[in-house]
């Protein structure tokens, strides 16, 4: 998926990258959209990094992300 090529070698454990999985599925799922490694996925995995400084809920972490793009 296109967020663990953004995380590797990141200094997240396994439980954040769980969470980050989550949420970036729960977007996927919510626009419709398949990870296709181009370039809005990308932008799509960059949000959910981004909004996981501040939420911790993978459904409100991909709900925050998915308005920031729009």
């Amino acid at each position: 998926m296109t967020i663990n090529r953004l995380l590797a070698g990141s200094k997240l454990g396994p439980k954040q990258i769980k969470k980050l999985n989550a949420a970036y599925t729960y977007a996927l799922r919510s626009l419709s959209v398949v990870d296709r490694h181009d370039p809005l996925t990308e932008m799509l995995a960059r949000k959910i990094i981004e909004v996981s400084a501040t939420e911790s809920d993978p459904v409100k972490i991909s709900e925050i992300a998915i308005k920031r793009l729009v």
